[in-house]
């Protein structure tokens, strides 16, 4: 079987929300809520510094109040980033290999362009798996 070549921003979700490093993780989980999302990119002048998940805010809220920190207390340092055009195969694998739910997308500047998640990746599983599957009678053989 021949092997896609898609690149990551086919399916990326673009001008994520991001945060800067001394943002409260109060200010922080409020706009995760806000905007359904799960992770959110730490940012100095719009390049990533870190990335914040919903689950480490979970685990912090359980020892720290949420606005006695900020987000460069609680982010990962040195996120997992690609360019646009990095192929969609290899940032799944990497994700997947790293056990991580992101990759933060950026462009030749350094400077955050978009955000790709596992539901990104499972929005591009279900697209690619529908344009294989055969719409006639389904046999895979042909």
């Amino acid at each position: 079987m021949e092997r896609l070549k898609i690149p990551v921003d086919e399916f990326t979700s673009p001008t994520p929300i991001t945060v800067a490093a001394d943002t409260s993780a109060a200010e922080v989980a409020k706009l995760l809520r806000k905007h359904n999302i799960r992770h959110i990119p730490v940012v100095d002048d719009e390049v990533p510094v870190g990335i914040i998940s919903e689950r480490d805010l979970r685990v912090l809220s359980t020892v720290k109040e949420l606005n006695q920190v900020t987000a460069a207390q609680v982010m990962v340092s040195d996120p997992f980033t690609v360019s646009p055009d990095t192929p969609l195969d290899q940032v799944v694998f990497e994700m997947s290999d790293r056990k991580i739910g992101s990759a933060i997308v950026q462009d030749e500047d350094g400077k955050v362009v978009g955000i790709f998640t596992n539901t990104d990746a499972l929005n591009a599983l279900i697209e690619i798996l529908r344009g294989v599957v055969p719409e006639d009678d389904g046999d895979l053989d042909e």
